[in-house]
Protein backbone atom coordinates (compact mmCIF):
# COMPACT_ATOMS: atom_id res chain seq x y z
CA UNK A 1 0.00 0.00 0.00
CA UNK A 2 1.35 3.41 -1.02
CA UNK A 3 2.49 5.81 1.70
CA UNK A 4 0.70 9.19 1.85
CA UNK A 5 2.72 12.39 2.24
CA UNK A 6 1.14 15.56 3.66
CA UNK A 7 1.45 18.76 1.65
CA UNK A 8 2.02 21.89 3.76
CA UNK A 9 1.54 24.97 1.57
CA UNK A 10 3.25 28.17 2.66
CA UNK A 11 2.40 30.34 -0.38
CA UNK A 12 0.53 32.80 1.84
CA UNK A 13 3.40 33.11 4.35
CA UNK A 14 6.86 32.35 2.95
CA UNK A 15 5.67 32.91 -0.62
CA UNK A 16 4.15 36.30 0.14
CA UNK A 17 7.42 37.42 1.75
CA UNK A 18 9.18 37.37 -1.62
CA UNK A 19 9.64 40.80 -3.25
CA UNK A 20 6.64 41.92 -5.29
CA UNK A 21 4.36 39.10 -4.09
CA UNK A 22 2.38 40.84 -1.33
CA UNK A 23 -1.39 40.29 -1.40
CA UNK A 24 -4.34 42.12 0.07
CA UNK A 25 -6.95 40.39 2.23
CA UNK A 26 -9.37 39.56 -0.58
CA UNK A 27 -6.56 38.07 -2.64
CA UNK A 28 -5.32 35.98 0.28
CA UNK A 29 -8.78 34.56 0.91
CA UNK A 30 -9.25 33.77 -2.78
CA UNK A 31 -5.87 32.00 -2.88
CA UNK A 32 -6.58 30.11 0.35
CA UNK A 33 -9.90 28.86 -1.00
CA UNK A 34 -8.14 27.64 -4.14
CA UNK A 35 -5.57 25.81 -2.02
CA UNK A 36 -8.46 24.17 -0.17
CA UNK A 37 -10.00 23.10 -3.50
CA UNK A 38 -6.63 21.58 -4.37
CA UNK A 39 -6.77 19.56 -1.10
CA UNK A 40 -3.54 20.69 0.53
CA UNK A 41 -3.28 19.32 4.06
CA UNK A 42 -2.01 22.48 5.75
CA UNK A 43 -2.28 26.15 4.75
CA UNK A 44 0.27 28.37 6.50
CA UNK A 45 -1.75 31.56 6.41
CA UNK A 46 0.83 34.01 7.72
CA UNK A 47 3.02 35.32 10.53
CA UNK A 48 0.60 36.86 13.06
CA UNK A 49 3.23 38.84 14.98
CA UNK A 50 4.49 40.56 11.82
CA UNK A 51 1.68 43.14 11.87
CA UNK A 52 -1.94 43.64 12.99
CA UNK A 53 -2.89 43.26 9.33
CA UNK A 54 -1.27 39.83 9.13
CA UNK A 55 -3.04 38.72 12.30
CA UNK A 56 -6.38 39.91 10.94
CA UNK A 57 -5.83 38.22 7.56
CA UNK A 58 -5.13 34.85 9.26
CA UNK A 59 -8.34 35.24 11.25
CA UNK A 60 -10.36 35.96 8.10
CA UNK A 61 -8.76 33.08 6.18
CA UNK A 62 -9.57 30.77 9.11
CA UNK A 63 -13.26 31.70 8.82
CA UNK A 64 -13.36 30.53 5.20
CA UNK A 65 -11.28 27.33 5.41
CA UNK A 66 -12.99 24.21 6.76
CA UNK A 67 -11.20 21.20 5.26
CA UNK A 68 -7.54 22.09 5.81
CA UNK A 69 -5.39 22.74 8.86
CA UNK A 70 -4.61 26.48 9.13
CA UNK A 71 -1.18 27.29 10.58
CA UNK A 72 0.19 30.54 11.99
CA UNK A 73 3.95 31.06 12.33
CA UNK A 74 5.51 32.28 15.58
CA UNK A 75 9.00 32.85 16.89
CA UNK A 76 9.85 31.10 20.16
CA UNK A 77 8.52 34.07 22.14
CA UNK A 78 5.42 34.09 24.33
CA UNK A 79 4.04 37.24 22.68
CA UNK A 80 4.40 35.72 19.19
CA UNK A 81 2.67 32.54 20.31
CA UNK A 82 -0.18 34.52 21.90
CA UNK A 83 -0.70 36.42 18.66
CA UNK A 84 -0.56 33.20 16.63
CA UNK A 85 -3.24 31.65 18.82
CA UNK A 86 -5.38 34.78 18.62
CA UNK A 87 -5.13 34.67 14.82
CA UNK A 88 -6.34 31.06 14.80
CA UNK A 89 -9.37 31.46 17.05
CA UNK A 90 -11.80 30.90 14.15
CA UNK A 91 -9.94 27.93 12.61
CA UNK A 92 -11.59 24.50 12.45
CA UNK A 93 -8.15 22.87 12.58
CA UNK A 94 -5.60 25.30 14.07
CA UNK A 95 -1.82 24.75 14.21
CA UNK A 96 0.76 26.94 15.94
CA UNK A 97 4.10 26.76 14.11
CA UNK A 98 6.97 27.70 16.44
CA UNK A 99 10.51 28.17 15.12
CA UNK A 100 13.94 28.82 16.58
CA UNK A 101 17.34 28.74 14.88
CA UNK A 102 19.74 25.93 15.82
CA UNK A 103 22.82 26.47 13.63
CA UNK A 104 26.00 27.82 15.26
CA UNK A 105 26.08 30.89 12.98
CA UNK A 106 22.45 31.80 13.76
CA UNK A 107 22.77 31.18 17.49
CA UNK A 108 25.90 33.30 17.79
CA UNK A 109 25.19 36.19 15.42
CA UNK A 110 21.40 36.43 15.22
CA UNK A 111 20.01 35.04 18.46
CA UNK A 112 23.00 35.87 20.71
CA UNK A 113 22.15 32.66 22.59
CA UNK A 114 24.13 29.63 23.73
CA UNK A 115 23.07 26.13 22.64
CA UNK A 116 21.87 25.46 26.18
CA UNK A 117 19.68 28.57 26.10
CA UNK A 118 18.21 27.50 22.73
CA UNK A 119 17.47 24.05 24.15
CA UNK A 120 15.69 25.52 27.18
CA UNK A 121 13.77 28.10 25.15
CA UNK A 122 12.61 25.53 22.58
CA UNK A 123 11.18 23.25 25.26
CA UNK A 124 9.62 26.09 27.24
CA UNK A 125 7.90 27.75 24.28
CA UNK A 126 6.58 24.49 22.80
CA UNK A 127 5.17 23.65 26.24
CA UNK A 128 3.45 27.04 26.33
CA UNK A 129 2.09 26.70 22.78
CA UNK A 130 0.78 23.23 23.65
CA UNK A 131 -1.21 24.73 26.55
CA UNK A 132 -3.12 26.77 23.96
CA UNK A 133 -3.38 24.47 20.94
CA UNK A 134 -3.18 20.70 20.47
CA UNK A 135 -1.44 20.77 17.07
CA UNK A 136 2.08 22.19 17.41
CA UNK A 137 4.82 22.24 14.76
CA UNK A 138 8.39 23.05 15.74
CA UNK A 139 10.97 24.17 13.16
CA UNK A 140 14.73 24.21 13.73
CA UNK A 141 15.66 27.14 11.51
CA UNK A 142 18.82 26.55 9.45
CA UNK A 143 18.76 22.88 10.45
CA UNK A 144 21.03 21.72 7.62
CA UNK A 145 23.89 23.82 9.01
CA UNK A 146 23.25 22.58 12.56
CA UNK A 147 24.96 19.85 14.58
CA UNK A 148 23.15 16.52 14.30
CA UNK A 149 23.61 15.58 17.96
CA UNK A 150 22.34 18.99 19.08
CA UNK A 151 19.30 18.74 16.83
CA UNK A 152 18.50 15.29 18.23
CA UNK A 153 18.57 16.78 21.75
CA UNK A 154 16.30 19.69 20.76
CA UNK A 155 13.80 17.43 18.98
CA UNK A 156 13.65 14.99 21.88
CA UNK A 157 12.84 17.85 24.26
CA UNK A 158 10.16 19.51 22.12
CA UNK A 159 8.46 16.20 21.24
CA UNK A 160 8.16 15.42 24.96
CA UNK A 161 6.81 18.98 25.40
CA UNK A 162 4.00 18.24 22.95
CA UNK A 163 5.18 18.96 19.39
CA UNK A 164 3.20 16.89 16.88
CA UNK A 165 5.29 17.83 13.82
CA UNK A 166 9.03 18.48 13.60
CA UNK A 167 10.31 20.49 10.64
CA UNK A 168 13.96 20.02 9.61
CA UNK A 169 14.35 22.80 7.02
CA UNK A 170 17.07 23.63 4.52
CA UNK A 171 16.50 27.31 5.24
CA UNK A 172 19.19 28.70 2.95
CA UNK A 173 19.09 26.06 0.20
CA UNK A 174 22.56 24.84 1.15
CA UNK A 175 22.33 21.05 1.14
CA UNK A 176 22.32 18.47 -1.67
CA UNK A 177 20.01 15.45 -2.11
CA UNK A 178 22.46 12.71 -1.02
CA UNK A 179 23.77 14.83 1.84
CA UNK A 180 20.22 15.65 3.01
CA UNK A 181 19.22 11.98 2.93
CA UNK A 182 22.20 11.02 5.10
CA UNK A 183 21.60 14.00 7.42
CA UNK A 184 17.94 13.11 7.99
CA UNK A 185 18.51 9.40 8.50
CA UNK A 186 21.23 10.21 11.06
CA UNK A 187 18.88 12.49 13.03
CA UNK A 188 16.06 9.91 12.97
CA UNK A 189 18.47 7.28 14.25
CA UNK A 190 19.72 9.53 17.08
CA UNK A 191 16.20 10.68 18.05
CA UNK A 192 13.83 7.66 18.00
CA UNK A 193 10.95 9.88 19.18
CA UNK A 194 10.81 11.33 15.64
CA UNK A 195 9.24 8.08 14.47
CA UNK A 196 6.18 8.79 16.63
CA UNK A 197 5.26 12.14 15.02
CA UNK A 198 5.22 13.80 11.58
CA UNK A 199 8.62 14.78 10.20
CA UNK A 200 8.57 17.72 7.81
CA UNK A 201 11.07 19.46 5.51
CA UNK A 202 11.04 22.96 4.06
CA UNK A 203 13.56 23.30 1.22
CA UNK A 204 14.68 26.56 -0.34
CA UNK A 205 15.88 26.72 -3.91
CA UNK A 206 19.07 28.80 -3.72
CA UNK A 207 21.04 26.13 -5.62
CA UNK A 208 18.06 24.96 -7.69
CA UNK A 209 17.73 21.80 -5.58
CA UNK A 210 14.55 22.52 -3.59
CA UNK A 211 12.44 19.83 -5.25
CA UNK A 212 15.27 17.29 -5.47
CA UNK A 213 16.07 17.74 -1.77
CA UNK A 214 12.37 17.35 -0.87
CA UNK A 215 12.18 14.07 -2.81
CA UNK A 216 15.37 12.84 -1.11
CA UNK A 217 13.79 13.69 2.25
CA UNK A 218 10.74 11.57 1.42
CA UNK A 219 13.04 8.62 0.73
CA UNK A 220 14.66 9.25 4.13
CA UNK A 221 11.29 8.88 5.86
CA UNK A 222 9.70 12.34 6.21
CA UNK A 223 5.91 12.52 6.15
CA UNK A 224 5.27 16.19 5.32
CA UNK A 225 6.65 18.46 2.59
CA UNK A 226 6.48 22.27 2.85
CA UNK A 227 6.28 24.05 -0.50
CA UNK A 228 4.65 26.87 -2.46
CA UNK A 229 2.66 27.27 -5.66
CA UNK A 230 5.00 28.21 -8.54
CA UNK A 231 7.91 27.85 -6.09
CA UNK A 232 7.64 31.49 -4.91
CA UNK A 233 9.38 32.51 -1.71
CA UNK A 234 12.37 34.24 -0.16
CA UNK A 235 15.41 34.78 -2.43
CA UNK A 236 15.35 32.03 -5.10
CA UNK A 237 12.09 30.64 -3.74
CA UNK A 238 10.91 27.34 -2.28
CA UNK A 239 10.36 23.85 -3.56
CA UNK A 240 7.47 24.07 -6.05
CA UNK A 241 4.30 22.29 -4.96
CA UNK A 242 3.32 21.33 -8.51
CA UNK A 243 6.73 19.80 -9.27
CA UNK A 244 6.82 17.70 -6.10
CA UNK A 245 3.24 16.47 -6.48
CA UNK A 246 3.52 15.61 -10.16
CA UNK A 247 6.92 13.93 -9.67
CA UNK A 248 5.35 11.62 -7.10
CA UNK A 249 2.21 11.17 -9.19
CA UNK A 250 3.95 10.52 -12.52
CA UNK A 251 6.58 8.20 -11.03
CA UNK A 252 4.35 6.40 -8.56
CA UNK A 253 5.79 3.18 -10.00
CA UNK A 254 9.15 4.16 -8.49
CA UNK A 255 8.31 6.13 -5.34
CA UNK A 256 5.06 4.36 -4.32
CA UNK A 257 4.02 7.63 -2.65
CA UNK A 258 0.65 9.41 -2.75
CA UNK A 259 -0.67 12.86 -1.79
CA UNK A 260 -4.22 14.13 -1.26
CA UNK A 261 -3.74 16.80 -3.93
CA UNK A 262 -6.35 17.14 -6.67
CA UNK A 263 -3.83 17.58 -9.48
CA UNK A 264 -6.53 18.90 -11.83
CA UNK A 265 -6.45 22.14 -9.78
CA UNK A 266 -2.72 22.74 -10.32
CA UNK A 267 -2.90 24.96 -13.42
CA UNK A 268 -5.73 27.02 -12.01
CA UNK A 269 -3.81 27.55 -8.75
CA UNK A 270 -0.71 28.61 -10.66
CA UNK A 271 -2.61 31.00 -12.90
CA UNK A 272 -4.51 32.55 -9.98
CA UNK A 273 -1.30 33.24 -8.09
CA UNK A 274 0.31 34.80 -11.17
CA UNK A 275 -2.67 37.11 -11.67
CA UNK A 276 -2.76 38.17 -8.02
CA UNK A 277 0.96 38.93 -7.74
CA UNK A 278 1.68 39.96 -11.33
CA UNK A 279 4.62 37.52 -11.31
CA UNK A 280 4.46 35.16 -14.27
CA UNK A 281 6.20 31.81 -14.46
CA UNK A 282 8.81 31.36 -17.18
CA UNK A 283 7.48 29.58 -20.33
CA UNK A 284 9.73 26.55 -19.82
CA UNK A 285 8.73 26.11 -16.14
CA UNK A 286 8.08 22.45 -15.32
CA UNK A 287 4.41 21.43 -15.12
CA UNK A 288 2.78 24.89 -15.32
CA UNK A 289 4.91 26.78 -17.87
CA UNK A 290 3.22 27.85 -21.11
CA UNK A 291 5.48 25.49 -23.07
CA UNK A 292 5.16 22.48 -20.74
CA UNK A 293 2.71 20.80 -23.16
CA UNK A 294 3.67 22.68 -26.35
CA UNK A 295 5.47 21.04 -29.27
CA UNK A 296 7.12 23.05 -32.06
CA UNK A 297 9.76 20.67 -33.37
CA UNK A 298 8.59 18.76 -36.44
CA UNK A 299 9.99 15.51 -35.07
CA UNK A 300 8.15 16.01 -31.78
CA UNK A 301 4.93 16.96 -33.54
CA UNK A 302 5.06 13.82 -35.67
CA UNK A 303 5.60 11.65 -32.61
CA UNK A 304 2.84 13.27 -30.55
CA UNK A 305 0.35 13.03 -33.42
CA UNK A 306 0.91 9.28 -33.54
CA UNK A 307 1.04 8.75 -29.76
CA UNK A 308 1.12 11.50 -27.10
CA UNK A 309 3.27 9.36 -24.84
CA UNK A 310 6.22 9.69 -27.22
CA UNK A 311 6.94 13.15 -25.77
CA UNK A 312 4.42 13.64 -22.94
CA UNK A 313 5.02 11.74 -19.69
CA UNK A 314 1.81 13.10 -18.14
CA UNK A 315 -1.46 14.25 -19.67
CA UNK A 316 -2.46 17.92 -19.83
CA UNK A 317 -5.81 16.94 -18.31
CA UNK A 318 -4.09 15.55 -15.19
CA UNK A 319 -3.02 19.08 -14.14
CA UNK A 320 -6.21 20.83 -15.21
CA UNK A 321 -5.44 21.93 -18.76
CA UNK A 322 -8.58 21.77 -20.92
CA UNK A 323 -7.77 20.28 -24.32
CA UNK A 324 -11.30 21.03 -25.52
CA UNK A 325 -10.92 23.67 -28.23
CA UNK A 326 -14.53 24.86 -27.93
CA UNK A 327 -14.39 28.59 -28.65
CA UNK A 328 -17.00 30.98 -27.32
CA UNK A 329 -18.07 34.06 -29.24
CA UNK A 330 -20.67 36.81 -29.37
CA UNK A 331 -23.42 34.39 -30.44
CA UNK A 332 -22.95 32.13 -27.42
CA UNK A 333 -25.68 32.10 -24.79
CA UNK A 334 -25.66 32.15 -21.01
CA UNK A 335 -26.01 28.36 -20.78
CA UNK A 336 -22.90 27.71 -22.87
CA UNK A 337 -20.99 30.36 -20.94
CA UNK A 338 -21.99 28.83 -17.60
CA UNK A 339 -21.00 25.36 -18.81
CA UNK A 340 -17.58 26.70 -19.75
CA UNK A 341 -17.17 28.29 -16.30
CA UNK A 342 -17.99 24.92 -14.72
CA UNK A 343 -15.36 23.22 -16.90
CA UNK A 344 -12.84 25.81 -15.75
CA UNK A 345 -13.68 25.06 -12.11
CA UNK A 346 -15.60 28.23 -11.18
CA UNK A 347 -18.67 28.30 -8.94
CA UNK A 348 -20.27 31.75 -9.20
CA UNK A 349 -23.28 33.24 -7.49
CA UNK A 350 -26.08 34.53 -9.72
CA UNK A 351 -24.84 38.10 -9.21
CA UNK A 352 -21.25 37.13 -10.06
CA UNK A 353 -22.44 35.16 -13.10
CA UNK A 354 -24.49 38.12 -14.37
CA UNK A 355 -21.48 40.42 -14.05
CA UNK A 356 -19.13 37.90 -15.68
CA UNK A 357 -21.57 37.26 -18.56
CA UNK A 358 -21.88 41.00 -19.25
CA UNK A 359 -18.07 41.33 -19.37
CA UNK A 360 -17.92 38.29 -21.64
CA UNK A 361 -20.47 39.80 -24.05
CA UNK A 362 -18.59 43.12 -24.09
CA UNK A 363 -15.39 41.26 -24.91
CA UNK A 364 -17.07 39.05 -27.52
CA UNK A 365 -18.19 42.19 -29.38
CA UNK A 366 -14.52 43.19 -29.69
CA UNK A 367 -13.00 39.76 -30.36
CA UNK A 368 -13.86 37.17 -32.99
CA UNK A 369 -13.07 34.27 -30.65
CA UNK A 370 -13.01 34.17 -26.85
CA UNK A 371 -10.70 31.50 -25.42
CA UNK A 372 -10.53 29.76 -22.05
CA UNK A 373 -7.65 32.00 -20.96
CA UNK A 374 -9.74 35.10 -21.76
CA UNK A 375 -12.61 33.85 -19.57
CA UNK A 376 -10.25 32.74 -16.81
CA UNK A 377 -8.62 36.19 -16.80
CA UNK A 378 -11.98 38.00 -16.70
CA UNK A 379 -13.47 35.93 -13.88
CA UNK A 380 -10.30 35.71 -11.77
CA UNK A 381 -9.89 39.48 -11.89
CA UNK A 382 -13.57 40.01 -11.04
CA UNK A 383 -13.32 37.84 -7.90
CA UNK A 384 -10.40 39.75 -6.40
CA UNK A 385 -11.36 43.33 -7.27
CA UNK A 386 -11.26 45.97 -4.53
CA UNK A 387 -13.81 48.82 -4.23
CA UNK A 388 -13.66 51.25 -7.16
CA UNK A 389 -12.73 54.48 -5.44
CA UNK A 390 -11.52 55.78 -8.81
CA UNK A 391 -13.17 54.57 -12.04
CA UNK A 392 -12.31 55.35 -15.67
CA UNK A 393 -15.23 56.92 -17.54
CA UNK A 394 -13.62 57.81 -20.87
CA UNK A 395 -10.36 58.81 -22.45
CA UNK A 396 -9.12 60.51 -25.61
CA UNK A 397 -5.58 60.02 -26.90
CA UNK A 398 -3.75 62.13 -29.47
CA UNK A 399 -0.50 60.53 -30.51
CA UNK A 400 1.87 60.20 -33.41
CA UNK A 401 5.53 60.29 -34.38
CA UNK A 402 5.42 64.03 -35.21
CA UNK A 403 3.41 65.30 -32.22
CA UNK A 404 3.70 65.07 -28.44
CA UNK A 405 1.29 62.49 -27.06
CA UNK A 406 -1.66 63.98 -25.18
CA UNK A 407 -4.11 62.09 -22.95
CA UNK A 408 -7.46 63.47 -21.81
CA UNK A 409 -9.04 61.33 -19.08
CA UNK A 410 -12.37 61.58 -17.29
CA UNK A 411 -12.36 59.71 -13.99
CA UNK A 412 -15.13 59.29 -11.44
CA UNK A 413 -14.35 59.67 -7.74
CA UNK A 414 -17.50 59.17 -5.71
CA UNK A 415 -20.16 61.43 -7.24
CA UNK A 416 -17.63 63.69 -8.95
CA UNK A 417 -16.34 63.49 -12.51
CA UNK A 418 -12.80 64.82 -12.85
CA UNK A 419 -11.20 65.58 -16.22
CA UNK A 420 -7.50 66.19 -16.68
CA UNK A 421 -5.13 66.54 -19.62
CA UNK A 422 -1.47 65.58 -19.62
CA UNK A 423 1.33 65.20 -22.15
CA UNK A 424 4.12 62.67 -22.21
CA UNK A 425 6.50 60.65 -24.34
CA UNK A 426 3.94 58.14 -25.55
CA UNK A 427 0.19 57.70 -24.96
CA UNK A 428 0.54 55.39 -21.95
CA UNK A 429 2.96 57.68 -20.12
CA UNK A 430 0.69 60.66 -20.85
CA UNK A 431 -2.29 58.70 -19.49
CA UNK A 432 -0.46 57.86 -16.27
CA UNK A 433 0.47 61.53 -15.78
CA UNK A 434 -3.17 62.51 -16.29
CA UNK A 435 -4.22 60.10 -13.51
CA UNK A 436 -1.64 61.65 -11.20
CA UNK A 437 -3.13 65.09 -11.93
CA UNK A 438 -6.58 63.72 -11.03
CA UNK A 439 -5.41 62.50 -7.63
CA UNK A 440 -3.10 65.47 -7.09
CA UNK A 441 -0.10 63.36 -6.21
CA UNK A 442 3.01 61.94 -7.90
CA UNK A 443 3.24 58.16 -7.57
CA UNK A 444 6.28 55.91 -7.99
CA UNK A 445 5.84 53.49 -10.89
CA UNK A 446 7.83 50.44 -9.79
CA UNK A 447 7.15 48.34 -12.90
CA UNK A 448 4.89 48.12 -15.93
CA UNK A 449 4.38 45.21 -18.33
CA UNK A 450 2.01 44.37 -21.13
CA UNK A 451 1.33 40.94 -22.63
CA UNK A 452 -1.39 39.29 -24.69
CA UNK A 453 -3.66 36.72 -23.03
CA UNK A 454 -4.15 34.76 -26.26
CA UNK A 455 -2.94 34.87 -29.85
CA UNK A 456 -4.29 36.99 -32.70
CA UNK A 457 -4.68 40.64 -33.63
CA UNK A 458 -7.77 40.97 -31.42
CA UNK A 459 -6.15 39.39 -28.35
CA UNK A 460 -6.81 40.79 -24.90
CA UNK A 461 -4.01 43.02 -23.68
CA UNK A 462 -3.09 42.09 -20.09
CA UNK A 463 -1.41 45.07 -18.43
CA UNK A 464 0.31 44.89 -15.03
CA UNK A 465 1.19 48.05 -13.11
CA UNK A 466 3.17 48.09 -9.87
CA UNK A 467 2.93 51.27 -7.80
CA UNK A 468 5.28 51.73 -4.85
CA UNK A 469 4.66 53.79 -1.73
CA UNK A 470 6.43 53.66 1.64
CA UNK A 471 8.26 50.50 0.66
CA UNK A 472 5.09 48.60 -0.27
CA UNK A 473 4.14 47.53 -3.79
CA UNK A 474 0.56 47.53 -5.08
CA UNK A 475 -0.22 45.46 -8.17
CA UNK A 476 -2.98 46.41 -10.58
CA UNK A 477 -4.13 44.56 -13.68
CA UNK A 478 -6.13 45.68 -16.68
CA UNK A 479 -7.70 43.68 -19.49
CA UNK A 480 -8.87 45.12 -22.79
CA UNK A 481 -8.44 44.61 -26.50
CA UNK A 482 -7.12 48.21 -26.46
CA UNK A 483 -3.69 48.17 -24.82
CA UNK A 484 -3.91 51.83 -23.79
CA UNK A 485 -7.22 51.19 -22.03
CA UNK A 486 -5.85 48.08 -20.32
CA UNK A 487 -2.85 50.10 -19.13
CA UNK A 488 -5.03 52.89 -17.74
CA UNK A 489 -7.30 50.37 -15.98
CA UNK A 490 -4.28 48.59 -14.48
CA UNK A 491 -2.90 51.85 -13.11
CA UNK A 492 -6.28 52.81 -11.60
CA UNK A 493 -6.69 49.31 -10.10
CA UNK A 494 -3.28 49.58 -8.41
CA UNK A 495 -4.27 53.02 -7.14
CA UNK A 496 -7.56 51.63 -5.76
CA UNK A 497 -5.65 48.87 -3.94
CA UNK A 498 -3.33 51.47 -2.43
CA UNK A 499 -6.30 53.52 -1.20
CA UNK A 500 -8.26 50.47 -0.04
CA UNK A 501 -5.39 49.22 2.11
CA UNK A 502 -3.89 52.48 3.37
CA UNK A 503 -6.27 55.34 2.57
CA UNK A 504 -3.21 57.48 1.85
CA UNK A 505 -4.58 59.70 -0.89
Amino acid sequence: MAKTIKIFDTTLRDGEQSPGCSMNLKEKIEMAQQLERMNVDVIEAGFAAASPGDLHSIQEISKHIKNCTVASLARAHKDDIDKAWESLKFAEKPRIHVFLATSPIHMEYKLKMTPEEVLISSEKMVTYAKSLCNDIEFSAEDATRSNVDFLAQVFDKVIKAGATTINIPDTVGYTTPDEYYDFLTAIIEKCPALKTIDISVHCHNDLGLGVANSIAAIKAGVTQIECTVNGIGERAGNAALEEIVMSLNTRKDYYDIETRIDTRQIVRSSNLLSRITGVKVQPNKAIVGANAFAHESGIHQHGVLNNKETYEIMTPESIGLDTNRLVLGKHSGRHAFNDKLTQLGYELTKEELDMAFKKFKDLADKKKDVYDKDIDALVSRQKIEVPKIFELINYVINSGNVITSTATLTIRKGDNLIEEVAVGEGPIYASFKAIEKVIGKDLELDDFSLTSVTEGEDALGDAVVRLKENGRVYVGRGLSTDIIESSIIAYINALNKMMFENETI
